[in-house]
């Protein structure tokens, strides 16, 4: 998801449609809310939809289609017809974090999940990744492809290496022992999400949130997700490039404390 470099003007995001408010149960009560920044992602984002929604819990979905050119924002216009539990944000492109950061405001529910739209990541694990936090354990779980027990794709070596030194590094940077602090998928008590003063616009957002998640030392739980990880021809989007911004994400929050 995401576009690649981000332009520094920001807009603000357009809700198309009215926003729709979950029924049946008080605001926010036992809600999770799963925040679904997409780009070009009409081969999957129905698909993603379709496996939220069969989880078993009361949740709501906020899209934030991110100037997707490929028909996105329309396919889940059509798909969310008739639901009450469905957010579409439309903005120009400006990158993962950039989604992120719309999609917060809209949050009603306790606990907030981040679900990438394009099926790298199954939905089917989310009850697992929130139960800490219904628990009372965590307040921040993260979903761990490199921590092994799970389904994984055979992927790109050097993809695997980039991730598993980011890790390393926050590891010597910030005193923690998660093992893909770059994972897609991360779960939050809402609250704590919104707290978070997440300034990132593109893919820098991930090692932004683990920064500022491990400064302010907040109970943080990892466990391991399955993984089905796409090619650049199949529409993968992040890059070499990205991992170098995160180096200096991480160190430039470190120094600043």
């Amino acid at each position: 998801m995401g576009g690649d470099e981000a332009p520094q003007t920001r807009h603000r995001p357009r809700p198309v449609g009215r926003l729709r408010r979950v029924t049946g149960s008080p605001r926010g009560k036992g809600l999770v809310s799963f925040l679904i920044p997409a780009y070009n992602e009409r081969a999957t984002i129905c698909r993603v939809l379709d496996r939220v929604a069969s989880l078993e819990f009361p949740k709501e979905m906020i899209v934030v289609d991110d100037g997707s050119t490929d028909g996105t924002k329309e396919a889940v216009a059509d798909w969310a017809e008739g639901r009450d539990n469905v957010k579409l944000i439309v903005q120009p492109n400006r990158g993962k974090g950039a989604a992120i950061r719309a999609a917060i405001p809209r949050i009603e529910g306790e606990i907030a999940v981040i679900q990438d739209a394009d099926m790298e990541y199954d939905p089917v694990d989310v009850p697992a990744l929130i139960e800490p936090i219904q628990l009372g354990f965590a307040d921040v779980v993260y979903g761990s492809r490199l921590s092994g027990g799970r389904p994984q794709r055979a992927y790109l070596f050097w993809h695997l290496v980039g991730n598993r030194f980011l890790s390393l590094l926050t590891g010597v940077l910030y005193n923690t022992t998660l093992t893909d602090m770059e994972t897609g998928y991360k779960a939050f008590r809402a609250d704590v999400l919104r707290s978070l003063d997440l300034r990132e616009d593109d893919f820098a957002i991930e090692p932004e949130i683990t920064a500022k998640v491990c400064l302010r030392k907040l109970r943080v739980y990892e466990l391991p997700v399955a993984y089905y990880g796409r090619t650049y021809a199949e529409g993968k989007k992040i890059t070499w490039r990205d991992g170098f911004k995160a180096v200096g994400v991480l160190v430039r929050l470190r120094v600043r404390g």
